[in-house]
C-alpha cells in the first residue's frame, strides 16, 4: 500500500499528487498524505484532514501532537540512507490508520526515498530479503557504509553450498570446472538488465565494426552473484581483486566493490564475477526414490 501510494503515479503517486487542506500537506490518496516538517506546525490543519496518525522519517523525533499516533523512523533525510528496512512496519501503521477511517500523514519526501518505495512495490509491496533485489540493494548500501570494507555483517555472505548436506530440487548448483568444488547455487545469481552489446563498449576503441554493430542480442558470458562465504577473505580490505576456487586456486572471475562491465554491456555494481566457462552446472533430477545430478 505504502509503495503503491507514494511510488506509482497511476495509483497516485508524485504525478498524481493533489493539495491537502492546508499546513503543507499533499495529498497521495484519500487519507494520506506527505509533508514536510512544516505539515505538524498546525493541529488545527491536521484535524481538518482527519490525520490521525502521523509517521515521521528523520534524525529527530517530531514534537507530539495530542490526540494523534505517531511513528519515528530514525533515518536521516538523505536519498542515502536505508529506508526500506523500516517498511513493513510503516505500512501496517500507515494501514491501521486509513483502516479505522482516519487519514495518515508521512514527513518526508526525497528521491532516494521514493527509489526505495519503488523497490518496495517490486517486491509486492513486502521486504523479501531472499529476493534478487534487495539482495542488489544491500550490496549497493554497504559499499557506501563501508568505505574500507575491513568488516562485512555476516548476513551479506550467502552459505557456502559445502556447508549445506543437499541442495533444494528446485535450485542449480555450480561448481569448479576443474576440482568440482561447489561454488554457489542459482539462488545467489543477481540477474541484470541485458546491456547495449558491443556499442557499450565504444569507448575502449575497438576497432572492428562489426564488433559496434551489435548484430543480435548479446549474451553475458559470466555470472554475477551475492557473496558467499568462501570469499570473504579475498574481500575484505581491498576495493577490487580476483576470486580463485577455494579448493584448488584456479581463476574463476573477479570482484569489484566500484563494479565491473558485464560482455552484455550492462554495467553492475558492486560486481562479483564468475566466468561461465570456469563453472558447471549441476541439476538434480529425481528419480524414484533416489536422486541424480545432471551435469
Amino acid at each position: 500500500m505504502l509503495g503503491a501510494a507514494v511510488s506509482c503515479p497511476g495509483a497516485g503517486g508524485p504525478a498524481a499528487m493533489s493539495a491537502a487542506p492546508s499546513g503543507g500537506m499533499v495529498a497521495v490518496l484519500p487519507g494520506l498524505y506527505v509533508g514536510g516538517a512544516e505539515s505538524c506546525s498546525s493541529p488545527e490543519s491536521l484535524a481538518a484532514a482527519q490525520v490521525v496518525a502521523v509517521l515521521t522519517v528523520d534524525a529527530e523525533e517530531a514534537p507530539a501532537v495530542p490526540g494523534v499516533r505517531a511513528m519515528h523512523v530514525r533515518a536521516r533525510d538523505e536519498p542515502g540512507a536505508d529506508l526500506l528496512s523500516h517498511l513493513d512496519e510503516c505500512a501496517a501503521f500507515l494501514g491501521a490508520a486509513r483502516a479505522g477511517g482516519g487519514a495518515a500523514l508521512v514527513r518526508w519526501l526525497n528521491p532516494g526515498f521514493q527509489e526505495q518505495l519503488k523497490l518496495y512495490e517490486a517486491m509486492g509491496c513486502a521486504v523479501d530479503s531472499s529476493s534478487a533485489l534487495y539482495k542488489r540493494y544491500r550490496l549497493q548500501v554497504l559499499t557506501e557504509q563501508y568505505s574500507e570494507l575491513q568488516d562485512l555483517p555476516r548476513e551479506v555472505f550467502a552459505v557456502d553450498p559445502t556447508n549445506v548436506c543437499q541442495t533444494p530440487n528446485a535450485e542449480v548448483l555450480y561448481r569448479c570446472r576443474k576440482c568440482r568444488r561447489a561454488l554457489f547455487r542459482s539462488s545467489s545469481i543477481l540477474s541484470h538488465t541485458a546491456g547495449g552489446g558491443p556499442a557499450a563498449f565504444a569507448h575502449k576503441r575497438l576497432t572492428d565494426s562489426a564488433q559496434l554493430r551489435g548484430d543480435g542480442p548479446e549474451k553475458c558470458t559470466s555470472y554475477f552473484t551475492e557473496p558467499v562465504q568462501w570469499m570473504e577473505p579475498a574481500l575484505l580490505g581491498v576495493m577490487e581483486g580476483q576470486l580463485l576456487c577455494p579448493k584448488c586456486t584456479s581463476k574463476l572471475g573477479s570482484f569489484s566493490w566500484r563494479g565491473e562491465q558485464c560482455s552484455c554491456g550492462r554495467w553492475v555494481t558492486p560486481a562479483f564475477q564468475i566466468h561461465k566457462s570456469r563453472v558447471d552446472e549441476v541439476r538434480t533430477l529425481p528419480v524414484g526414490n533416489f536422486q541424480t545430478a545432471k551435469t
